[in-house]
Order: C-alpha cells, then sequence, then structure tokens
C-alpha cells in the first residue's frame, strides 16, 4: 500500500509530503484546488510521461518520490526477473530535469518507465470514470470470474503448458522448414559427405605427409651426407670414435694418479657412449634410406586430393575439413532421420495437449459454476446502488482453440432496464452506470484476490442521497481487505474514511500553490459542513456533519 508521497517542484506544488494509512482514506477540495494534479505526480511516479511543462521552477528539477509497503503483494520473483533489490518498503523516485531529461528508481536501482509501468499495474489502481471501459475488456471480465472460480493455481499450471505447447509447436515449425531446406540440398550434401567419407580423413596426416614428401625428395642428400658422417665418425686413423676412445685410453692410465683426472676420465667415458649411440643411429639411417618413385607418387596424389577437398570446401586444413565432414554428416542424418524426428515432436505436443486440454476442462467448470455467484453478488449491489433491474448474463464458450487463460470464449451481457435487451456493457450502459458497475466488480474482487491500492477519482459524480451512503458503504467494506483512497465531493462519502485529506490553493505574494493536508477531527466536522452548504456554515450544517462523522 502507498504508504507516503512527497512531491517537489511539480506543476503547482512547491513541496508536499503526506502520509497514507490503511483503510479508506478521502481527499477532499474545492474544484481547481489541485486534486488532478495530486494524480498527475502519482502518475509520473508510476511510470506515466513527463515533459517540462511538470516543472513549476524550471530551473530546478522535479521529484516526486512514492514509499509503498509491499510485503503481502508477492512481489520478490518481479523483482528477481528484473534485476532489482526487494524490499519489504520500496520507494520509487522519479526526477524530472531542468534539460527535460527524466529518470526513475527503484529503491535507488535505475529503470526504465516499461518496469514501472510493470510495477504499476500491481501496485495502485487508479480508478475514474475513463477507467470504466476496462469492463468491456475480455481479459478482464475474465480476471474477475477467475478470481471468484478460485482460478489462480489452475491457470498459472495451464499458462506454464501454454508456453510449453507454443514452443513445441514452434519447433515442430522449424524442423519442417529445415527438412524442407534440406531436401532441397540432400543429393549434394550427400554427396559432398561421401567424396569426404572415401577420402578417410586423419588428424595430421598432411603435415605427416608433407613431411616425408619432402624426406624423399631429398633422398641424394640426405644419403650422401649421411655417408659421410658415417666415416668421418667411424675411420680407424681419423674417426671420432678411434679419436675418442685413444683419448680415453691416455686418460685411464693416469687417473689413479689424481682425483682431477679421474674426472676428466669419467666424462670422456660418457661423451664416448653418446658418440657410439649416434654413430648406431646414423649407421641404421643410412642404412634405411632408400628412393621409392611408386611411394613420391602415392604421397604426391594423396597430398593433391587432400588440397583439392580443402580448395572445394574453402578450409586450410584436414582438421578442418573434419569438422565440415562432421556438418554435413548431420545435414545428411538430418533428413535421412527427419521423419523420426518430426514424428517424435508430434507426440511430444498432443501430450502436452491433451494435459492443456484436462486443465482447461477443469477451469472452464469452475467459471461455470462461480457465475451465479458473481451474478447475484453484482445484481444485489447494483441494487443497493439505484439500479434496481440490473441483470448480467454470463456464457462460457468453450472452444477448440488454446487461449492463454484456457479454451474459452465469454459474452459478458447487460441489461438496466426490466424487459430490455440484453448488450454489450459498453453499449447499453451509460458514464454512471458503468462507474457503479466497475464499484461492484471491485467491491467482489476485493473479497476473492489481493489487489493492489485502488484510487477513486469521482466515480460518485451524478449521484446523490441514498445511493452515495451506499457508495461509501461499499468502499468502507472494500478497505478492510485492502488500501482505497477515494477523490470524492460527496461529504456522505467524505465522512466514512478513517483519513481525511484536504486539497487547497494559497495565494502568496501573487503566486498560486497547491497543498494538501492531513485533517483533524475537528477540521473534518468544518471540511464536511463545507460540502453540505458552502462556505457560509450554519448550526445546522455543523450538526448534519457530526451526525454524519458518528
Amino acid at each position: 500500500m502507498l504508504t507516503q508521497l512527497s512531491i517537489n517542484n511539480y506543476a503547482l506544488i512547491n513541496q508536499l509530503s503526506i502520509d497514507f494509512s490503511s483503510g479508506l482514506s478521502i481527499i477532499t477540495g474545492e474544484t481547481g484546488a489541485g486534486k488532478s494534479i495530486l494524480l498527475g505526480a502519482l502518475g509520473l511516479v508510476l511510470g506515466n510521461r513527463a515533459d517540462l511543462s511538470s516543472l513549476k521552477d524550471t530551473a530546478t528539477k522535479c521529484i516526486v518520490e512514492a514509499k509503498l509497503a509491499i510485503s503481502t503483494y508477492n512481489l520478490q520473483d518481479f523483482f528477481n526477473e528484473v534485476d532489482l533489490d526487494y524490499e519489504a518498503e520500496t520507494i520509487i523516485r522519479r526526477e524530472i530535469l531542468p534539460s527535460g531529461k527524466s529518470r526513475a528508481f527503484v529503491n535507488d536501482t535505475p529503470v526504465t518507465l516499461s518496469v514501472l509501468n510493470e510495477l504499476r499495474i500491481q501496485l495502485i489502481d487508479v480508478h475514474s470514470q475513463h477507467q470504466t471501459m476496462q469492463l468491456s475488456d475480455k481479459n478482464f471480465q475474465f480476471t474477475v470470474i477467475d478470481a471468484l472460480a478460485k482460478n489462480k493455481e489452475r491457470i498459472s499450471s495451464y499458462q506454464r503448458g501454454f508456453a510449453q505447447l507454443k514452443q513445441l509447436k514452434k519447433e515442430l515449425i522449424e524442423l519442417e522448414n529445415a527438412q524442407r531446406e534440406a531436401q532441397q540440398q540432400y543429393d549434394y550434401n550427400s554427396h559432398l559427405f561421401k567424396e569426404l567419407e572415401e577420402a578417410h580423413l586423419k588428424v595430421d596426416e598432411q603435415y605427416l605427409l608433407e613431411e616425408k614428401l619432402e624426406r624423399l625428395n631429398n633422398i641424394e642428400d640426405i644419403k650422401l651426407n649421411l655417408s659421410e658422417a658415417l666415416e668421418i665418425s667411424t675411420t680407424d686413423e681419423i674417426g671420432i670414435q678411434s679419436s675418442v676412445n685413444n683419448l680415453e685410453n691416455k686418460l685411464s692410465k693416469i687417473a689413479p694418479f689424481f682425483k682431477e683426472y679421474q674426472n676428466l676420465l669419467e666424462r670422456i667415458t660418457s661423451v664416448k657412449i653418446e658418440i657410439d649411440d649416434i654413430v648406431s643411429e646414423i649407421e641404421s639411417a643410412n642404412e634405411s634410406v632408400d628412393f621409392n618413385p611408386n611411394e613420391a607418387e602415392e604421397i604426391n596424389d594423396r597430398l593433391q586430393l587432400l588440397y583439392n577437398l580443402q580448395k572445394k570446401h574453402y578450409v586450410q586444413s584436414v582438421e578442418e575439413l573434419l569438422k565440415v565432414y562432421e556438418e554435413l554428416s548431420e545435414k545428411v542424418l538430418r533428413v535421412e532421420n527427419a521423419d523420426e524426428v518430426i514424428t517424435n515432436k508430434q507426440e511430444e505436443i498432443k501430450i502436452v495437449s491433451e494435459k492443456l486440454d484436462a486443465i482447461a476442462v477443469i477451469i472452464s467448470k469452475a467459471r461455470n459454476k462461480s457465475i451465479p455467484k458473481i451474478t447475484k453478488e453484482l445484481e444485489n449491489l447494483l441494487a443497493d446502488l439505484g439500479m434496481e433491474n440490473a441483470r448480467f448474463s454470463i456464457l462460457i464458450k468453450p472452444t477448440s482453440n488454446y487461449f492463454l487463460n484456457g479454451k474459452d470464449e465469454l459474452e459478458f451481457l447487460f441489461s438496466a432496464n426490466k424487459g430490455g435487451n440484453y448488450g454489450e456493457l459498453k453499449k447499453v450502459a451509460s458514464g454512471g452506470e458503468l462507474s457503479r458497475i466497475m464499484l461492484s466488480v471491485k467491491k467482489v474482487l476485493s473479497q476473492n484476490t489481493q489487489l493492489p491500492t485502488i484510487i477513486f477519482d469521482e466515480i460518485d459524480t451524478g449521484v446523490s442521497g441514498e445511493v452515495s451512503n451506499k457508495i461509501a458503504a461499499i468502499m468502507q467494506q472494500m478497505s478492510l481487505h485492502m488500501q482505497v483512497i477515494a477523490i470524492t465531493h460527496l461529504p456522505q462519502i467524505a465522512a466514512k474514511g478513517s483519513s481525511h485529506y484536504k486539497v487547497y490553493k494559497e495565494d502568496n505574494k501573487g503566486v498560486t500553490t497547491t497543498n494538501l493536508k492531513q485533517l483533524s477531527s475537528e477540521e473534518r466536522i468544518v471540511e464536511i459542513a463545507e460540502m453540505l452548504s458552502g462556505k457560509e456554515l450554519s448550526d445546522s450544517a455543523i450538526t448534519h456533519a457530526k451526525e454524519l462523522l458518528n
């Protein structure tokens, strides 16, 4: 509920801060005193568009701030979805800068206007005669019926299934489209796939083949250099092995005389072992060098195949060719297995549809069961509000179509006169009648669901006497379940409030400002007496005001 509203530099308001309580709060004031300014400021902080004309002083920024107690509204998930810090007492702030730029914050976190508008739906419902057209909206009509039918959990379950069904149908369409496109490319892709499959590609193959071919192309140089290296190593007189053996022999004779000589001997012995090993490998390499022209030709042919395939598929390596091979494999298999995949998807859709159908039937039955109760409650309330002949005809029509809230269509008809024909609300009800119908609907909703704060903006226009007393009683009953704020010009309604605020204008040095204050008990008597008789207060008006308040 709204606990505090602060306004700075907005329209005719310099600075204003007012606390609100639970129950029924009344706002009164003379015509033109600025009640619409309050609603404008509240609309601004809840996401309405703003412009520089909102600033009282165009050199200073406008700030409107609303504090709301939201612990009973179950909004934690919403706050998580929009990445906001959840606070049981949430503060919404809107600023309009002299440059015309607008900023909005929820608990000091910047937000977009779309987030504010989503939040306002769950926090505050501003209702005036202009909002009565909502009565003709099918979604709103279903909201009323489903509230009394206790369908909230059923519809939530249905909507989860409905979202799943939509996703499955989307996937089926994508599969069918992909199948058609893939079928057109199937023969070509199949040819490319088989070509790569028959190539028997291997990782690192190209590198190894190129290395081997390079060796074969230089076989004569390799053979010559290996032979000469072997000769240098093994010649009896000047070969490396002979020299090292001779050196080892000389050092072995003097090693016993001095530790340093022994170390030298060990080192040359280690060198000798390494040289012997190297010479052995050179001998093996020399023996294995053999030029085979057929092998070189085969390698050339294989490499040419790999190069041609890379050029064909616009890649630079065998590894990339293998990725192309995998992609072609998937495309070919997708077509070859498409019928099975599509059949499986259709079966999923059938299973989800059957579950949805079952939930939709339960929802529809609950709606039909609630209609007599809704009809009776609304007609009784309207009779109290001076519409004794008001009648409703509400019909639920099951269909084969899936809607967001079930599979029903709704016919919500109304007749205001005895023997009159039923018709759509917007066609057969006057503005005053629509206001009373909406009040009755909100009353019924308040008893069956958690509603946000509701602000009634002079919906009592055009009524008086006993009807105004009934309107006041309904608002008072609603305020037992929720916060109700009523802007009114009727003393009968003003007297029913648990809190009473007055909007008034002041002129100071040629400047007009709008103010709002909470009235004390004595001030309420005066205000209601003035509403009864005007500025010239009479004893009878004072007495009457006290009677209304009592």
